[in-house]
C-alpha cells in the first residue's frame, strides 16, 4: 500500500498554464490563457503562436440579436465514419450536448454546428473539425444574407404564360419573375408563441400573478428564390389573397396554400423543391434557436394602492426559417448538391 506522500492528490479544477504559455494581448497588454482566441479583458484578437495553435478552443458566446455572426456549416457528404470518440470530442469543442450533435449528424443534411462572433473563431472550429475527419465550411451572416433585406413579402399573385407577377401589400410594389428564372421553392412553417402575464407587486419575495394567457400560431410559409440575387419572394398563408387560384380556390386556407404550391411547381417546372425544414427544424434549434423578446406594457392601477404590471413574451422561429431558406438558396446559387 503506497504512502500518503506518494499518492497524487485529487484535483478539483484543471491545472493552470505556466507563465511562458500565456498570451499577451497586444492591445491591453494583459495575459490570457493560450486556449483563447480573443482577449478576455478587451475582446481584441490574440496573436496565434505555434505553441498555442494546438491548445486554442473557441469561446462560442451567445450572440445578441443585432450581431452579425459566422456560421460553421456541416457537410455530411464528405464526412469520415463517425465514432463515439469523435462525437464526444466534437461535442466538447462545439459546446453542444452529445445527443444534440448526434441528432444534427443523423439528419444527413447541411446544418449549422456553431455560430461564432468572428471569422477567426469560426475558422478555428473548421480546422479542429477537419482534424477529426468532419467536413464543414464557414459562411458569414452577411454572405448568407440572413437579414433578408432582399426578401419581398408577396400578398397576391397573377399568373401569365411566361411570368409570375407578385404584388406587395397595400397597393405597393410589383415584381415580375419569368417562370424559367425561378430556381428554388422552399417550404416551411412559422411558429409563434405569445405569453401575457399580469402581476401585482407585493412586499413578498415574489410578485403575485393575477392573470396569464398563452397563444400559439402555426403558419405555412413558401419562399420562392430566383436567379436575381436581390429578389426572393415570401408567401405567408395567413396574409395572402388566393384569388389567383380562380376556380381552384377553396374556403379553407390550408387547402388553398397546398394548391398554390402545386400551381407554382407546375409552372416553374425547372425549379428545385425543398420541404426539408420541418424534418430538420429541431436539429436547427441547437445553433439557430427561436428568438424571444419581452415587452412591458406599463402599469395598471385597479384600486388605490393596487398596482399591477403587464408583460408580453413572444418567441418565434422566423429568423431560423429565414436562415435555413438562405442556406438552401446559397447551395443552389453555387450549384452545390448535397
Amino acid at each position: 500500500m503506497p504512502f500518503v506522500g506518494d499518492v497524487e492528490p485529487l484535483v478539483s479544477e484543471p491545472k493552470g498554464f505556466a507563465p511562458e504559455q500565456m498570451l499577451k494581448c497586444e492591445v491591453c497588454l494583459r495575459a490570457n490563457p493560450p486556449t483563447r482566441t480573443s482577449c478576455f479583458y478587451c475582446a481584441a484578437q490574440l496573436k496565434v503562436t505555434e505553441a498555442s495553435a494546438s491548445l486554442q478552443r473557441p469561446t462560442l458566446r451567445k450572440l445578441e440579436t443585432w450581431e452579425q455572426g459566422f456560421n460553421v456549416i456541416f457537410l455530411p457528404g464528405e464526412t469520415a465514419q463517425l465514432t463515439e470518440e469523435i462525437l464526444l470530442e466534437a461535442a466538447t469543442l462545439l459546446r453542444l450536448d452529445q445527443n444534440a450533435l448526434r441528432a444534427i449528424f443523423e439528419t444527413n443534411a447541411p446544418l449549422p454546428l456553431a455560430r461564432a462572433a468572428n471569422n477567426e473563431e469560426a475558422a478555428l472550429i473548421e480546422r479542429k473539425l477537419s482534424e477529426m475527419g468532419l467536413s464543414a465550411f464557414v459562411i458569414s451572416d452577411e454572405d448568407l444574407m440572413a437579414d433578408a433585406t432582399w426578401q419581398k413579402r408577396a400578398r397576391a399573385f397573377e399568373f401569365t404564360e411566361s411570368e409570375l407577377v407578385a404584388y406587395g401589400g397595400g397597393g405597393g410594389e410589383t415584381w415580375r419573375v419569368a417562370w424559367d428564372d425561378v430556381t428554388l421553392i422552399v417550404l416551411g412553417r412559422l411558429f409563434t408563441r405569445q405569453i401575457e402575464v399580469e402581476e401585482r407587486r407585493s412586499r413578498k419575495t415574489e410578485s403575485e400573478i393575477l392573470d396569464a394567457r398563452e397563444m400559439m400560431t402555426d403558419e405555412a410559409v413558401m419562399d420562392i428564390h430566383t436567379t436575381q440575387k436581390e429578389l426572393s419572394l415570401r408567401i405567408s398563408s395567413q396574409s395572402f389573397d388566393f384569388s389567383c387560384l380562380g376556380e381552384r380556390k377553396s374556403l379553407v386556407t390550408v387547402e388553398n396554400f397546398s394548391r398554390l404550391v402545386e400551381v407554382v411547381q407546375e409552372r416553374a417546372n425547372r425549379a428545385a423543391y425543398d420541404d426539408s425544414f420541418n424534418r430538420v427544424r429541431r436539429a436547427l434549434a441547437f445553433v439557430w434557436p427561436p428568438e424571444q423578446r419581452t415587452e412591458a406594457r406599463g402599469w395598471n392601477r385597479s384600486h388605490p394602492g393596487r398596482v399591477s404590471t403587464e408583460a408580453v413574451t413572444t418567441s418565434d422561429n422566423e429568423m431560423q426559417l429565414t436562415r435555413y431558406s438562405c442556406l438552401r438558396r446559397h447551395f443552389k446559387l453555387n450549384q452545390t448538391e448535397l
